[in-house]
């Protein structure tokens, strides 16, 4: 399990095809500390697997199902993306219950500056608009934020403020750019009662 704070901002140093899985190196610094192989690691939101660690990067693999749902299948050589560890059970909850599955993948409408804080906007699909709701938790990338407002149809915006710009892969993000999105799962779960 998650929070959606993220820790460090890594980069893709290399991207390969092997036995039909694409093996990515994340060059990182900090969430390498106690990482070990086999350790879950969220890049951009999705839960991973490091299986080999260096002193200055850790390689995991994508499957299909991966880089079918999630936007990982997009990265390049430079890309920079979110980098979080599982949270400890010792630690403070900083964020909301993320799990690192992604529920589908958004498009930034637009991203402008508003003051000292900018609006980013993100289109989903209609299917998935039962589960964002206005003050609500969503995870962008893999970050924790909340959903300012719902500006239009299939449409929800959030507040980013400086920090949480200058120490994401936010910094980089354009209009049209595709964005990983996992939904509350608490409404998930909520949805699956009500449901039977």
């Amino acid at each position: 399990m998650f929070t959606g704070i993220i820790e460090e901002v890594g980069e893709i140093a290399e991207l390969s095809e092997s036995g039909g899985f694409r093996k990515i190196r994340v060059s990182a610094r900090s969430v390498l500390d106690d990482m070990k192989p086999g350790s879950s690691i969220a890049v951009n939101g999705v839960c991973l697997t490091a299986t080999t660690i260096t002193t200055d990067s850790f390689a995991a693999d994508l499957s299909h199902e991966t880089l079918d749902r999630t936007s990982l299948g997009r990265l390049r050589k430079g890309s920079i993306v979110n980098l979080e560890r599982p949270m400890r059970a010792d630690a403070r909850f900083g964020g909301h219950i993320v799990q690192g599955h992604v529920d589908g993948v958004g498009k930034i409408r637009c991203f402008d500056r508003q003051g000292d804080v900018w609006d980013l906007e993100v289109e989903y699909s209609a299917a998935d608009a039962r589960y964002i709701v206005e003050k609500g938790s969503i995870a962008v990338d893999g970050i924790s934020l909340t959903v300012a407002a719902l500006p239009g149809p299939n449409v929800f915006s959030v507040a980013i403020i400086p920090h949480t710009f200058d120490n994401t892969n936010l910094r980089t993000a354009r209009a049209g750019d595709p964005v990983n999105l996992e939904f509350d799962v608490l409404a998930k779960y909520v949805e699956n009662l009500i449901r039977r």
